[in-house]
C-alpha cells in the first residue's frame, strides 16, 4: 500500500470580514501583524495580515474571491496564536488598548506543548487566543 502524502505547515488562512480596513487596524495595533497588499493573477489588489512565516488573507463579506468557503461568514473563526511574550505583558497591552479579555489566563493543551492562554474578540467577534508556553513545560 502506498504511503499517504503529508503536510509540513500552514501557509495562510482566510478570514471573511465586514470591514477590511477596520480588521487591518485591529490586527496591526493589537497583535502587531503587518498589513500586506498583494496582487493576484487578475490584476486586483488584496490585503493580508502577515506574522512570522504565515499570513491571513482577508475577504470582504459579500465580495469574497473565488474559490472560497461554502459559507463564508464573519465572526465564525476561533484562532490561537503563539507568543514568546509573557501573558502578563499581553494582558497589560490589551488593557492599554481597552480590549476586553473574555477569559484567562487559563492553562490549555497546545498542539506541541502546554500553554497559558487569554481570549478576546476581534471586530467581527472572531475568538482570538494568545498562548504562551507553560513555564513548567520548558
Amino acid at each position: 500500500m502506498r504511503q499517504s502524502p503529508s503536510l509540513s505547515g500552514l501557509d495562510h488562512l482566510v478570514l471573511t470580514v465586514r470591514d477590511v480596513e477596520k480588521t487591518c487596524a485591529f490586527y496591526a495595533t493589537v497583535l502587531g501583524m503587518q498589513v500586506q497588499e498583494f496582487s493576484v493573477a487578475d490584476g486586483s489588489t488584496r490585503k493580508a495580515l502577515k506574522f512570522g512565516a504565515q499570513k491571513i488573507n482577508l475577504h470582504q463579506a459579500g465580495a469574497e474571491f473565488d474559490p472560497k468557503a461554502a459559507h463564508p461568514t464573519p465572526g465564525s473563526a476561533d484562532l490561537c496564536f503563539l507568543s514568546e511574550t509573557p501573558i502578563a505583558e499581553w494582558t497589560n497591552h490589551l488593557a492599554d488598548l481597552s480590549v476586553q479579555i473574555a477569559e484567562g489566563p487559563v492553562q490549555r493543551s497546545g498542539a506541541s506543548f502546554a500553554i497559558v492562554s487569554i481570549y478576546f474578540r476581534d471586530p467581527d467577534q472572531n475568538l482570538i487566543e494568545i498562548g504562551t508556553r507553560l513555564a513548567t513545560d520548558l
